[in-house]
């Protein structure tokens, strides 16, 4: 059974086609749609037997149109309890901060994919008591697409971002893997931005958002009549991007019959469209990413090994925020200076004690998890700081108070000992001062040279005698 079993959704839009599309959407975990053409309707029906039962509300934001901040307050008004999301074509952050503020549990930008769509609604419906503030929150900032948006100085961060930003100036196949919202989507748009094939077709394409009968199509391409309702040919990803790069993202969700496809690809270099009689030849590279690791479910048959092998030239392994929470100090300010920026809100610090709460989480939807935390608070926050205050669901989850306590002393030291006991290399320990020294100055070799107290023609020699890439 479903989480979303015996459930009913009352959607307000005026579009039949995508209350269709909604209500199709839905019906596959089990909830059942009322569509409400209008904001009048929608409010008349909530006085009904059916209005009594509604489990969540999904607003076309361009039906009421301006007044769609007021009518989420009348809808709240009358039914506190019940989850609002609010479905909108505009990326304004000024307008997903309005919905917030009005009473707005989630905000979704059209086309919305159907995965978002349904982890709203899990989100939003919850059978446990709500927590606000710890919901992914789906409007995002808008993505810097560069090494140095990639915040943190825990060695084995920097590591992985050194990796990448020598594999990135190659054309090999690379495999980020890590757990959800460690930043794999980022880092791989930051490698593509690095590469030699920047400026050549890209795409991005993630294997759980597309349904299972449409995603070989969505790969490789169709011809007319391949198969019922294949009425015009369909270019395939693959073969768009020949010359440039392909992404793809939770490449774990690709089924067992499409890998070996896709390996017999990448081993050739051609593609067959689903109903051709020939194939074309293609250049791409392929970057891709994975919540689970791949060598695992090879090895549990879930995964095919030649395309594992393929796939993971260069496997670069994100850690999750809990292993690195030294950062989140600095990721905490990053995030609340670029939400500062942002239409209707303005820029906030926040508290020794705040950021001791923060740390004390652990953060399963990791730097995504955060940035929609610090976003929420920052919404509702009426001072100039944030404060322990502003969390208040999480202080809930985790019980005890937290002791505020120096960011400072938390979490960004080197590692001394390794995991039997014994002392670590000085080779290792120097090498992890120079790489979170990189990381801490951005890269600015004579300001890290000047901090170490070494010339930079030695940094330099150190860089090359330690394998450190500059760019960590």
């Amino acid at each position: 059974m479903t989480d979303g079993e015996n459930r009913l959704l009352m959607l307000i839009d005026d579009e039949p086609a995508q209350s269709r599309l909604i209500s199709a959407l839905a019906a596959r975990e089990g909830w059942r749609t009322l569509v409400a053409p209008d904001a009048e309707t929608a409010i008349a029906t909530l006085g009904t037997r059916q209005g009594m039962q509604l489990s969540a509300i999904i607003l076309d934001q361009w039906v009421p149109g301006d007044d769609a901040c007021s009518l989420i307050e009348e809808l709240k008004s009358r039914r506190p309890a019940v989850p609002i999301l609010m479905l909108t074509a505009s990326a304004s952050p000024l307008l997903a901060v309005e919905a917030m503020r009005a009473g707005a549990t989630d905000y979704l930008i059209k086309p919305v994919a159907p995965d978002r769509l349904m982890q709203a609604l899990r989100s939003a419906t919850r059978r446990e008591a709500p927590r606000d503030e710890l919901q992914p929150l789906t409007e995002k900032l808008g993505q810097v697409l560069d090494f140095d948006a990639m915040i943190g100085t825990a060695p084995n961060f920097r590591a992985a971002l050194a990796k990448a930003a020598k594999s990135a100036r190659g054309h090999g196949n690379v495999l980020i893997e890590g757990e959800t919202g460690s930043g794999k989507e980022m880092l791989l748009r930051a490698m593509h931005a690095a590469s030699p094939r920047a400026k050549a077709p890209f795409r991005l394409i993630n294997a759980r958002a597309v349904p299972a009968n449409s995603i070989e199509s969505v790969l490789f391409g169709h011809e007319p009549n391949a198969f019922p309702g294949a009425f015009e040919r369909q270019v395939g990803a693959l073969q768009q991007c020949d010359g440039g790069t392909l992404v793809l993202d939770e490449v774990d969700r690709l089924p067992l019959d499409l890998q070996e496809k896709l390996a017999g690809v990448i081993e050739t270099g051609v593609v067959r469209p689903v109903g051709a009689r020939h194939g074309y030849r293609i250049d791409v590279r392929i970057l891709s990413a994975s919540n689970l690791p791949l060598g695992a479910l090879n090895q549990a048959g879930y995964f095919h090994p030649a395309l594992h092998a393929q796939l993971s030239a260069t496997a670069i392994v994100l850690p999750p925020l809990r292993e690195r929470t030294g950062d989140i100090q600095a990721l905490s300010r990053h995030f609340l200076s670029r939400i500062g920026d942002q239409p209707g809100l303005r820029a906030l610090t926040i508290t020794d004690g705040a950021l001791a709460l923060l740390a004390a989480f652990d953060w399963p939807g990791n730097v995504r998890q955060l940035q929609a935390v610090l976003f929420r608070a920052a919404v509702f926050c009426d001072g100039d700081a944030l404060t322990a205050e502003s969390f208040p669901q999480l202080s809930q989850m985790l019980g005890e108070p937290v002791e505020a306590r120096n960011p400072n002393q938390d979490g960004v030291g080197v590692m001394l000992y390794t995991p039997d006991g014994n002392l670590r290399s000085l080779e290792d320990i120097e090498a992890d001062v120079i790489r979170l020294a990189i990381g801490h100055y951005r890269g600015r070799m004579t300001e890290v040279a000047r901090r170490l107290g070494i010339g930079r023609s030695t940094l330099y020699r150190k860089l090359g005698d330690l394998g450190i890439e500059s760019a960590a």
